[in-house]
């Protein structure tokens, strides 16, 4: 979409959504709190200029040996929107797309360096369950099957190049209007006395800011947004919330194509095996017992060889721990597979992933949840924003190779086609807050099937489109049914 074909699908948004309804940067009202310093008669807030280099300092005072009390200060709104997406990988970029294309003014706002998430500075390589899909997921596996390399073209876009990634999203994103804020965290919500979100707040190099929307997507992955605004959540399995293992991928180069034929993944699922046979041979054990090669273009490859166990994705200092380790292990094996000689004598790491990959954080309560019997009785569902039929893909939780036995159980019943639910997208406690990605509202069982990337983006998209339509006909996400969203935008 050109940029005046987006400002008149804009203009004709503004002019449908019910009177009334306030959106957009003139509409949006802050409600200030009682003694803010812009009320009559008291000296309006200064903030700092960025250009200039300056900074809104913190003060408090250090009242124990564990603890700091930070002092009140007036936080500067940085942006206002109609639609503010947190977080910029797949579901992200679903949500972003789609609320723009409907004509909402659309704030994301990404922790990264670039757009894309776990396919970008998570180097995956390789998106899952995509096919089948309609909508950004199509479109975006035929970019990049046109643009991309002659692997991408064989695997109809879903082995991509990361780079080529980050370049289309970005193209894709500005094209349609988003307002796009890299390398900045969420730290914190604003709810009102409706126990609505009226804002966030975010920590980046230009200091602490507040975002103003009137829906709210989560597409953290974490669920970091829902946790913030007091939603409940459940993680991992049991009562030590074990979770699935992390996983750092690294590119690779100095290798032919031709020469290792036998254990590229997408020539057969045994080449997991013949390079786990090859490693062991060679005396390397890796963590991860199905390693992983693609070749993506031009000598270029990915490995997927290392598992993190008992890392808290929500533990920023056990997420260090694990990355330093996943790195060193990368880098070990790569350096005996070296030592093997013959086609792997000139190996080497090109690259190693920016973000190590996170299968399990938070799973949001929504006002449905997505249960293992869900997804091996098939699920239909009224409401159904899309269809998944991805398996039970449990990576071992505990080192020693084993799983929870409800597992092996529910594995072996298989995963049916089934449903993913409007209403697991939506908040149950947050009135205007939905979910998109690995977040959503499910089990253990069933998040380990809906949590690849290319169940995320259709998720994504129903999640921005349902909450245009919310703003359209004057409601709450969740008084609208998949029919009437879908027919309002």
């Amino acid at each position: 979409m050109k940029n005046s074909e987006s400002s008149t699908h804009r203009r004709r948004f503004l002019k449908s959504v019910v009177a009334g309804v306030a959106i957009g940067s003139s509409g949006v009202q802050v409600r200030l709190a009682e003694g803010a310093d812009n009320q009559k008669g008291q000296t309006p807030a200064v903030f700092p200029e960025l250009a200039k280099g300056e900074v809104l300092r913190t003060d408090g005072e250090l009242i124990s040996e564990e603890a700091l009390r930070e002092s009140a200060r007036t936080i500067p709104v940085a942006g206002q929107s109609d639609v503010l997406v947190c977080g910029g990988g797949p579901a992200g970029i679903g949500a972003a797309l789609a609320a723009a294309r409907a004509g909402a003014s659309v704030q994301l706002i990404e922790v990264g360096g670039c757009l894309g998430g776990v396919w970008t500075a998570g180097l995956l390589t390789k998106i899952l369950n995509g096919g089948g899909k309609a909508g950004v997921m199509q479109e975006l596996l035929s970019d990049l099957a046109e643009r991309g390399s002659s692997v991408a073209r064989e695997t109809s876009g879903t082995v991509y190049d990361p780079e080529l990634m980050k370049l289309l999203l970005e193209e894709k994103c500005v094209e349609a209007g988003v307002k796009i804020q890299l390398h900045t965290r969420l730290v914190g919500t604003i709810t009102d006395q409706r126990n609505r979100i009226t804002a966030i707040i975010t920590e980046s190099k230009s200091g602490r800011q507040a975002w103003v929307a009137q829906r709210f997507i989560d597409c953290t992955g974490d669920g970091d947004l829902a946790a913030q605004a007091g939603c409940q959540f459940d993680v991992g399995i049991g009562s030590q919330c074990e979770c699935q293992p992390m996983s750092l991928i690294a590119l690779l180069t100095g290798i032919e194509p031709s020469e290792v034929t036998e254990f590229i993944r997408e020539n057969g699922s045994a080449a997991k095996s013949r390079l786990l046979k090859l490693m062991r041979g060679a005396g390397i054990k890796p963590s991860y017992r199905a390693p992983t090669l693609r070749h993506l273009h031009s000598g270029i490859f990915s490995l997927m060889t290392n598992h993190e166990y008992g890392v808290s994705a929500t533990d920023a200092g056990q997420i260090t721990e694990a990355t330093i380790r996943a790195r060193a292990e990368v880098h070990a094996i790569v350096h005996d597979l070296r030592k093997l000689g013959g086609p792997w004598s000139n190996l080497a790491v090109v690259a190693t992933a920016e973000q190590i990959g996170v299968r399990e954080g938070r799973r949001i309560r929504g006002r449905y949840t997505i249960t293992g019997n869900d997804i091996i009785t098939g699920l239909r569902h009224k409401d159904a924003v899309c269809r998944a039929n991805f398996a039970i893909d449990v990576h071992n939780v505990f080192p020693d190779g084993s799983n929870p036995a409800d597992v092996k159980r529910y594995r072996s019943a298989g995963v049916k086609a089934y449903d993913i639910p409007l209403p697991a997208l939506i908040a149950a406690d947050v009135d205007g807050l939905m979910m998109a990605g690995r977040c959503i509202s499910g089990d253990f069982i069933a998040h380990s099937s809906y949590r690849v990337t290319g169940n995320s983006v259709p998720m994504g998209e129903a999640a921005g489109l349902t909450s245009v339509a919310s703003l359209k006909q004057g409601v709450m996400p969740h008084e609208l049914s998949w029919d009437t969203v879908q027919k309002a935008t």
